[in-house]
C-alpha cells in the first residue's frame, strides 16, 4: 500500500463512473460497518460475511496490514488519502483497486470511538484514458527496482515505493521530514539538493552517498540519488520526487580498483623487505580488513634463496608487518621481528604447505582452528570481535615467501569471494616486490661483504706512524661505493699511505676499487717513488680500458667498468721515519692536510695531476720534512661534500676540526666527523689519520765502508757490537752471515762508496739490514749447482730472512733484508 495526500491524482475521482464504484464505511478500528451491493459485486463478499470484520482481511498482500495501520495513523492528521491497493476477491483473484479514503463529517471531532471513514474503490482498468493514468502507474512504480519517494514542498514524505520502504519502514517516513528520517549528514545533503531543485526547477543528478542499512547498521551500502521537481498543470512547483539506485557493487568495484591502484603506488616504494611487508598491511587496512599481519620466512629476510614449492613446518616465520584499525595494533600478539609459532594443522601452516588461501567467512568461535590453536589467539578473537578470517600465501616466481593474514569484525562483514580475489591480488603484487627486495638484499649483502673484504681490516704504521681510519658508506640504495684507503709497510721501516676514490656506487665501483687497491699494493712492493707509482698505475688503467669484447653484454659491462675507472683518483704518500721525509703525489685527488705539532694546519701545494686513465700529463712528487708528532690527514671528497657542496667550505671546516694540538687520533677523527658529516653522506666518505714518529740514533746505526774485501770482517764486528748494545745477541750469527753476503756482493758487483745500515724497528719487532752502493745493477737470486764454488749468497740471505729486496735511489740502489727478532733461521 502506498500513500498520497492528493485524492485520486489528475482529477481521476471526478472522471470515474460513480455508479460502478464500490463504497464501504470503516470505524476507528478499521472494521467494516457499512457494505454496498457495488462492493459485493466488486469483491464477491456479501454484507453478512464482511461486516464487523477488519478491512485488512481484504488485502491481497499480508504485509499491507502493517502499512494500513501506518496509513490510518497518518490519515488522522490529514484530510484523506488516495492511492492504489491490491485486494483479494472472494474467489482468490487479485484486484488492483484505485481507492480514496475520506473522513465522515464530524467523525474525528466525536472521538476515536466514533470515527467513521468512507471508502470509495474502483478497478483501475475502468479509469478514464484506457486505464493508463497515474493510479495505474502507481503499482508499477511501487514495485520498480529502484527506490522512489515523493515529498511536499515542506520536504515531508508523502509516498515511497517498496525499495525505499525496505530500507526504512513506512511508519518511520510518512509525514516526517528528511531530518527526522535520514542520518544527519545524509539529511543535510538531501535537503540542500532538494531546496536547490525547488528553487531552480532543474534536476540534480547522480549524487552518490553511503549509508548503513536499517537491518544492519554495521553494514554500509552505496547509493546514487537524483532529484526532480513536481509541477501541477499550472506549472506550479508542488513537491519533489527523487529516485535512489543501489550502486554498491559499482562502488565496491571502484574501491577495489582504487585499492589496487594505491597498492601499485605504495607497495614496493623501497627495496626493504620489512618495509614492503608493512606497506602491504598499511594498504589493506581499513579498506579490506580490520587487522592484517604479514609473516615472512626468516631466510627471505636474510636475502637467501628459498627452496621452490610448498613450505613445511621447519622454516622459521617472522612477523614483518602488521596494521589494525585500532591504534597501537593491540590485536597483535607478536612484535615486529619475532618468530611466529604455528601448529602443523593451523591455517597458516596449511596455506604454506598447500599454496592456497585458507578462508573462514563465518568464524566458528567454538571449533575453528583459528580460535583453538592458542589460548592467546582465542582471547584476541573474542576480545576484538573477529568474525571472518583469511590467510593467503605470499608467492612469487614459483617460491613461497610467507603468508598474510586478514581478519574482519562485523564492521565489514564476512569475506566474500570477491574479497578473497582482491586480497590474493594484493598479496601477489606485494610478493613480487618482496622477492625483488630479497634479491636486492642478497646482492647488497654480497657487495658489502666484498667491499669489507677489499678494505683493510687492521691498519698498522709500525714504528713510523700511528694510524686511525674512518669509513662511511653513502646513503644510497646499494650502500656500497668505491672510496678506499690503505697503509702499506715498505722496506727500511718506511710506510706508504694511500687513499682513492672511484666514481659511482654499487658492485662495479667496489670491484674497481678492489682492483686498484691490489694494483697499488703490488706496485708499492717494487719500492717505486710516488710519482712513478702513479704513472705505472695510470698505464695499468689505460690497458684495462683498452680491453675490448665482441659480446654486446660484455661490451656494456666494460663500458660501465670504464666509466668507474675514468673517474678514479688517488693520493700516494711515503713517509720515512729515519729521515722524517714525506714524499707525496696525487692523481686528481684532493691534497692532504698536514698538522704540525703546534696545531698549525697546512694543505701542501701538491700538483693535482690528471685522474687515472687519461695518460695526459706526468705526475709530480713533492717532498716535505716533518717534525715528529706531525699529523698527516688523507680523505675523500665525500667527507667534505657532506656538509656543503662547496669544497672550499668543507676544507675550511676540516682545517678548524684538525687544529687541536695534543688530542689523540680518536678524538681528532671524532671532531672531524662531527664537523663535516652533518647528515647521511650522499657519497662515500673516508678519513685516514697518521701521526709521525722518528727513529733516532738508538734505533739506527750507519757506517761508511770502503770497496775492499778486507772490510767484510770489520763490518761483521761492527754489527755484532751494535746488536749487543741493542740486546739482540740472538740475531748476531744470522746477521753476520747476511752482512757478509750483502757487503761481499756489493764489493764484487757494484761500485763504491758503500754504506751499511742497521734499523731496529718495533711494532713489529724487526731488524733491518741495508747495504747501499752506487750501482744500478739489479741483484739476481741464482740456484747454484753442487759443483759451483759461489753463487749462493742471495740464496742464503733469502733463507735467513723473512723478506729481502732492492730499491733504487737517485745515486744507486739499496739491498735490504728483514729479520724477525724472535724468528728462527730456515737453514741449519
Amino acid at each position: 500500500m502506498k500513500t498520497s495526500r492528493d485524492a485520486l491524482p489528475g482529477g481521476a475521482g471526478q472522471a470515474c463512473d460513480m455508479a460502478k464504484a464500490a463504497t464501504a464505511e470503516l470505524d476507528g478500528q478499521g472494521r467494516v460497518v457499512s457494505w454496498t451491493l457495488a462492493a459485493e459485486r466488486l469483491l464477491g463478499y456479501r454484507a453478512a460475511e464482511i461486516l464487523d470484520h477488519p478491512a485488512a482481511e481484504l488485502l491481497a498482500v499480508p504485509g499491507d496490514t502493517a502499512r494500513a495501520a501506518a496509513v490510518a495513523r497518518w490519515c488522522r492528521s490529514g484530510d484523506g488519502w488516495g492511492g492504489s491497493v491490491a485486494a483479494r476477491h472472494r474467489d482468490g483473484r487479485e484486484l488492483q483497486l484505485a481507492v480514496q479514503v475520506t473522513p465522515v463529517v464530524n467523525g474525528i471531532a466525536e472521538g476515536a470511538g466514533r470515527e467513521r471513514w468512507s471508502v470509495l474503490a474502483l478497478e483501475e482498468w475502468r479509469l478514464p484514458g484506457g486505464g493508463v493514468n497515474q493510479l495505474m502507474l502507481e503499482p508499477f512504480l511501487a514495485h520498480a527496482p529502484v527506490g522512489m519517494a515523493v515529498l511536499g514542498t515542506d520536504l515531508r514524505y508523502v509516498w515511497v515505493n517498496d525499495v525505499l520502504e525496505r530500507l526504512i519502514p513506512l511508519e518511520r517516513r510518512l509525514g516526517r521530514t528528511v531530518h527526522e528520517v535520514l542520518p544527519k549528514l545524509e539529511a543535510e545533503a538531501f535537503e540542500e539538493r532538494m531546496q536547490k531543485v525547488l528553487r531552480t526547477g532543474s534536476p540534480v543528478m547522480d549524487y552518490e552517498f553511503r549509508s548503513p542499512t536499517y537491518a544492519d547498521p554495521n553494514q554500509e551500502r552505496a547509493y546514487s540519488a537524483s532529484f526532480f521537481v513536481l509541477e501541477d498543470p499550472q506549472s506550479r512547483r508542488v513537491g519533489i520526487w527523487y529516485m535512489v539506485i543501489d550502486v554498491t557493487e559499482r562502488w565496491r568495484a571502484q574501491e577495489r580498483l582504487a585499492l589496487l591502484n594505491a597498492a601499485s603506488a605504495r607497495i614496493g616504494s623501497t627495496l626493504g623487505i620489512t618495509r614492503t611487508a608493512q606497506e602491504l598491511a598499511d594498504v589493506a587496512v581499513p579498506p579490506l580488513a580490520d587487522f592484517v599481519a604479514v609473516d615472512l620466512l626468516d631466510s627471505v629476510i636474510r636475502g637467501e634463496e628459498p627452496v621452490p614449492g610448498p613450505v613445511g613446518g621447519a622454516p622459521v616465520l617472522r612477523r614483518c608487518g602488521q596494521q589494525s584499525v585500532n591504534e597501537g595494533c593491540p590485536e597483535a600478539a607478536l612484535a615486529i621481528g619475532e618468530a611466529v609459532p604455528r601448529d602443523p594443522s593451523s591455517p597458516i601452516a596449511r596455506a604454506l604447505l598447500e599454496g592456497e588461501s585458507q578462508v573462514e567467512p563465518d568464524l566458528d568461535l567454538e571449533h575453528s582452528a583459528w580460535v583453538n590453536e592458542t589460548a592467546e589467539r582465542a582471547a584476541v578473537v573474542r576480545a576484538f570481535g573477529f568474525r571472518s578470517v583469511m590467510v593467503a600465501p605470499i608467492k612469487a616466481r614459483g617460491i613461497t615467501l610467507g603468508a598474510a593474514t586478514f581478519a574482519r569484525s562485523s564492521r565489514l562483514g564476512p569475506f566474500t569471494a570477491d574479497d578473497v580475489r582482491l586480497a590474493e591480488e594484493l598479496v601477489a603484487r606485494a610478493a613480487v616486490c618482496v622477492d625483488n627486495a630479497r634479491r636486492y638484499t642478497r646482492e647488497r649483502t654480497a657487495a658489502r661483504v666484498m667491499q669489507r673484504n677489499l678494505l683493510p681490516h687492521e691498519l698498522t704504521g709500525g714504528s713510523a706512524l700511528e694510524v686511525a681510519s674512518w669509513y662511511f658508506p653513502a646513503d644510497t640504495p646499494s650502500g656500497v661505493g668505491g672510496d678506499w684507503f690503505d697503509v702499506i709497510p715498505l722496506s727500511g721501516a718506511r710506510v706508504a699511505l694511500v687513499v682513492g676514490d672511484v666514481v659511482g656506487h654499487g658492485i662495479d665501483a667496489a670491484a674497481t676499487m678492489g682492483r686498484l687497491r691490489t694494483a697499488v699494493r703490488t706496485l708499492a712492493n717494487l719500492d717505486l717513488a710516488p710519482d712513478e707509482l702513479l704513472a705505472r698505475l695510470d698505464d695499468l688503467v689505460i690497458g684495462l680500458l683498452e680491453t675490448g669484447s665482441a659480446d654486446a653484454a660484455a661490451e656494456a659491462e666494460n663500458a660501465s667498468v670504464a666509466a668507474t675507472f675514468m673517474g678514479a683518483t688517488c693520493l700516494y704518500v711515503v713517509y720515512d721515519p729515519v729521515s722524517r721525509k714525506c714524499t707525496m703525489a696525487r692523481a686528481g685527488h684532493l691534497p692532504p692536510a698536514v698538522v704540525r705539532p703546534d696545531g698549525a694546519v697546512d694543505f701542501p701545494e701538491l700538483p693535482a695531476g690528471p685522474p687515472l686513465g687519461l695518460g695526459a700529463m706526468p705526475f709530480e712528487s713533492v717532498e716535505l720534512e716533518l717534525a715528529e708528532g706531525s699529523l698527516i690527514t688523507l680523505y675523500t671528497d665525500g667527507l667534505l661534500e657532506a656538509c656543503d657542496q662547496d669544497i672550499g667550505v668543507g676544507l675550511s671546516r676540516l682545517r678548524g676540526a684538525l687544529a687541536a694540538p695534543g688530542a689523540s687520533l680518536k678524538e681528532t677523527g671524532g671532531k672531524v666527523v662531527k664537523a663535516l658529516l652533518t647528515g647521511p653522506p650522499s657519497d662515500d666518505a673516508a678519513l685516514l689519520l697518521a701521526r709521525t714518529r722518528a727513529l733516532g740514533a738508538h734505533h739506527v746505526a750507519s757506517w761508511e765502508l770502503a770497496a775492499d774485501p778486507a772490510v767484510v770482517a770489520g763490518a761483521r764486528t761492527l754489527v755484532d757490537r751494535k746488536l749487543s748494545e741493542w740486546d739482540m745477541d740472538g740475531l748476531a750469527f744470522t746477521t753476520e752471515l747476511i752482512v757478509s753476503e750483502l757487503v761481499t756482493n756489493a764489493i764484487r758487483h757494484a761500485t763504491g762508496p758503500l754504506t751499511l745500515r742497521l734499523i731496529r724497528q718495533t711494532a713489529p719487532d724487526v731488524l733491518i739490514c741495508e747495504v747501499c752502493d752506487a750501482s744500478s745493477t739489479s741483484p739476481r737470486l741464482r740456484h747454484a749447482r753442487t759443483t759451483d764454488e759461489g753463487g749462493r749468497g742471495l740464496f742464503i740471505v733469502a733463507q735467513l730472512t723473512r723478506r729481502w729486496g732492492t730499491r733504487y735511489t737517485p745515486t744507486g740502489k739499496i739491498i735490504w733484508a728483514e729479520q724477525g727478532a724472535g724468528a728462527q733461521p730456515r737453514i741449519a
